[in-house]
């Protein structure tokens, strides 16, 4: 029953190391010795941060921190889609975007890793926990 290998269980690890080693270098020293942040910078590396500390639980949990995966893969794709390809298509690509479009592109990793069976059994066809109490039942 839409049981993951151990391989895909390890390539998943790996995937979620690669964040929390990514984040450690790029985004965790500034965390305590920065400038004054913007407020949208601010957000941006808290929220960073976050991801990285709930990639370090998707180490020891690897499917039932998938969700975290997913949502690299959602905001990875929907800004190459939306951002990346408009400016690639303009011809507008700079040195701004660059860095983006590397580590963007690295959800192609991602797309192979996932476990796209395991993920449309549990979370598409699955049924979905109940809304309310059922009458004379534990609330």
């Amino acid at each position: 029953m839409n049981a993951v290998s151990p391989f895909r269980l390890n390539f998943l690890r790996a995937l979620y190391l690669l964040i929390v080693v990514g984040t450690g270098v790029n985004v965790w020293p500034g965390m305590f010795h920065h400038p004054h942040w913007e407020l949208f910078e601010g957000v941006v590396a808290c929220m960073l941060a976050s991801f990285s500390l709930l990639c370090i639980l998707g180490l020891r949990y690897p499917l039932q921190m998938l969700p975290v995966l997913l949502w690299e893969v959602v905001w990875k794709t929907l800004w190459l889609g939306i951002v990346a390809l408009p400016q690639w298509r303009a011809g507008h690509i700079d040195e701004a975007i660059v860095p983006n479009l590397f580590a963007c592109s690295f959800v192609v990793l991602y797309y192979i890793g996932i476990p796209w069976r395991y993920v449309f059994a549990h979370y598409v066809t699955k049924s979905g926990d109940r809304w309310r109490a059922i009458a004379g039942g534990p609330a």
